[in-house]
């Protein structure tokens, strides 16, 4: 389709999204290849990358999908808005496309696996319940949960077979990543880290300095995901760094060594934590008992020609990011990461009368 369209020689691609984070990630590693691209999202939020043909419209809309799919045909749809949006909508857009694109990559996450976050993980596990045709209110989290975020897994495995059931399995590619960090992260996890970093002091550091972490960079999904988009057929793949590479205590010493290296990094246990209630994953981020959490295997991936750059210098790059005073598009999610100067400082204070 790509090359016949008069356009620039190569693919030609609808990146659902694109204006942030992974979906910015996306649109720049196809235009440096080369290739035409146009994005669809609302335009409320993040720069547009200059090259692209923008499309502005609410995924949730039957008209605006309708005015879409009039736009093609693409060669090929990465799809990287889906995090916040049920089954259903997922399952809407995938048939308005369907008819107008060769094949579907829809960047998914770990959260899918039934075993995630308690056992180590590989593709064909067991996933979450979650229909294709499913409203934001399945699968929700009882109220007062303090446990993994059941609801997301459900609404993304639900996200997946709404892209199967419309293209079939020969036609999807799905891509699992675990945590995504780099340069314009909404979450925040990375930069919560660097900036308690640079506040320097005795710093609380969860569990072991040797335990493994797998986070991959938000440019090495981003240039699969392109990669996926150019190949005939479909698979699963999860999509993390090997296990065993990275250490918590790598990661925070990386951190501490970009801002300056005047902090104290002060080890505390798993059980302590948990005695004191830190809520995992967020308020102390990347932190979680699980077995599973940091035990995905992406040999598959890697085998495909998934490259996973060292974790140091998606530290370095996220900081030369924050020093030149770029701040992340706003969002919910970042209200909930860290935890608080003097709650910390307690803890530390307990953990040093015990010894």
């Amino acid at each position: 389709m790509g090359s016949g369209l008069g356009r620039i020689p190569g693919m030609d691609i609808l990146v659902i999204g694109g204006g942030w984070f992974l979906g910015k990630a996306v649109v720049e590693e196809a235009l440096a290849r080369g290739w035409a691209v146009t994005t669809f999202n609302r335009g409320r939020s993040g720069v547009m990358v200059p090259g692209v043909r923008q499309v502005f419209g609410d995924r949730t809309s039957v008209e605006d999908l309708a005015r879409l799919a009039a736009q093609g045909p693409w060669d090929a749809v990465i799809d990287t808005s889906a995090a916040e949006q049920p089954p259903k909508v997922v399952l809407a857009g995938a048939k308005a496309l369907e008819g107008t694109t060769e094949r579907y990559v829809y960047v998914s996450t770990v959260s899918v696996y039934a075993g995630w976050p308690d056992h180590p993980l590989k593709v064909g596990d067991p996933l979450m319940d979650g229909p294709a045709d499913a409203d934001r209110k399945y699968g929700r989290n009882p109220e007062g949960w303090r446990g993994p975020n059941l609801h997301y897994g459900r609404q993304k495995a639900g996200g997946e077979r709404a892209v199967v059931e419309t293209f079939g399995a020969e036609r999807s590619w799905l891509v699992r990543p675990g945590v995504i960090l780099g340069p314009r992260e909404y979450v925040g996890r990375l930069p919560w880290w660097l900036r308690r970093a640079e506040r320097g002091g005795q710093i609380l550091a969860p569990g072991s300095a040797s335990k493994s972490i797998q986070p991959v960079d938000v440019r090495d999904v981003a240039r699969f995901a392109v990669d996926l988009a150019e190949r005939p057929g479909g698979g699963v793949y999860n999509a993390t760094a090997p296990i065993g590479r990275d250490t918590m205590g790598s990661f925070l010493g990386a951190c501490l060594a970009m801002a300056g290296g005047r902090g104290e990094l002060r080890w505390v246990p798993d059980e302590v934590l948990l005695e004191h209630g830190v809520r995992q994953w967020t308020e102390v981020p990347l932190w979680r008992t699980g077995e599973g959490v940091w035990q995905v295997n992406s040999e598959p991936a890697y085998a495909a020609g998934f490259t996973c750059r060292p974790l140091e210098e998606t530290v370095r790059d996220t900081w030369e990011w924050l020093q030149a005073g770029n701040v992340p598009v706003p969002h919910p999610r970042a209200a909930a990461l860290g935890i608080e100067a003097d709650r910390e400082r307690t803890i530390l204070a307990a953990v040093g009368s015990l010894r």
